[in-house]
């Protein structure tokens, strides 16, 4: 140590690394004493990070301002919503028999949507994905919005000042099964006028707004801002809630069937689908009627807590197993040609060769 100029080892460690001490100098310099609003926290043994306490006050901000454009109301009691419900068990038996067009049905796994009045491509069936490239599909390939809708839901939420009368036009049925989830989203904004009024039935629940999704497993950020919605409570979210944040409904949310109707109005100017996609109506190009799906599989209470397949899973599996096959025809293609030939030249040459297959 003596040969090189130093007595300690922590002097000639820091002589080797002079910009981890310059910028601790640096760091305790622009905080004060150190006791500065930025923090350092480690994601991993690979990836560090600043973390200001900003954005925890920024959260919070958020939250007032979504709470701030949210009203809540209890307006259906609970014989009114046992009355209700038992149309909404009838809708699904119809839609179990077939009974209703295709697009009023959209099946997902341990959620199903049926859409009445109007209803709209979204999520996987996008031809483009992403915000603002939604269409209502053409008139008339959803099922009007059933009389009882508007006898038992819509017109006590005019009787109370909720909507004006005829703002509705679409209604969507969400069922949902323990586990169920709906991902972060915005309803899409040139489709819908606001407010969005939703009524929840079934059980309580919650909806999160500001919320990430990650899947295989799935997993779901920390809120910004967390809504219980109770049996019966009527949503309006408008604003900032509606407009300016995604809100969610998350698989831990859903420990009992949930059902929640959903009343929008759209817009006059709201895109449809054309006679040239592949998802209108046009008998050359739309797909033979989709069958009942019957489902014998029970509710399981602890599915919310166990990693899921969700249909965008199921979507993105899909194509690598197409490209699997195809490589694998192509494969057996080529194979099956090398034997033709090599068979030629064996006849030619008068010589024969044992092949081995694999």
């Amino acid at each position: 140590m003596a040969a090189s100029g130093f007595s300690d080892l922590r002097e000639k460690l820091k002589s080797m690394t002079p910009h981890r001490d310059d910028y601790g100098n640096k760091y305790r310099a622009s905080n004060g004493s150190g006791k500065g609003r930025k923090r350092k926290y480690r994601e991993s043994d690979d990836d560090e990070y600043e973390h200001s306490d900003d954005s925890s006050d920024l959260r919070e901000q958020e939250a007032r301002r979504v709470r701030s454009s949210v009203v809540q109301l209890s307006i259906f009691t609970p014989e009114e919503c046992a009355r209700i419900e038992e149309r909404i068990d009838e809708v699904v038996a119809k839609a179990e028999a077939g009974l209703y067009r295709e697009h009023t049905v959209d099946r997902a796994p341990l959620r199903n949507k049926y859409f009445f009045g109007e209803g709209y491509t979204y999520g996987a069936q996008l031809e483009r994905r992403g915000p603002g490239q939604e269409r209502l599909y053409r008139k008339g390939e959803v099922d009007e919005i059933p009389s009882w809708v508007h006898e038992l839901v819509i017109n006590r939420l005019v009787s109370n000042g909720v909507i004006p009368e005829g703002f509705v036009n679409s209604a969507v049925i969400n069922d949902y099964q323990p586990g169920g989830c709906i991902v972060s989203h915005v309803d899409p904004l040139h489709i819908f006028a606001r407010p969005i009024v939703s009524v929840s039935f079934f059980s309580d629940s919650a909806l999160c707004f500001g919320c990430r999704f990650q899947f295989k497993p799935i997993r779901v950020s920390e809120p910004v801002f967390v809504l219980p919605v109770r049996r019966g409570s009527v949503t309006v979210l408008s604003g900032y809630a509606a407009d300016d944040i995604t809100h969610c409904i998350r698989p831990q949310d859903i420990k009992e069937r949930r059902a929640v109707i959903i009343l929008r109005k759209t817009k006059p100017d709201a895109p449809r689908l054309d006679s040239d996609s592949p998802l209108s109506s046009s008998p050359a190009l739309r797909s033979a009627p989709l069958k009942a799906k019957c489902s014998h599989r029970k509710a399981d209470p602890d599915a919310a807590h166990r990693p899921r397949v969700l249909e965008m899973d199921k979507e993105e599996n899909r194509h690598p197993s197409l490209s699997r096959h195809r490589h694998h025809s192509a494969s057996s293609e080529n194979y099956r040609r090398r034997e033709e030939d090599l068979d030629k030249h064996q006849e030619s040459s008068g010589r024969k060769v044992k092949m081995r297959r694999h």
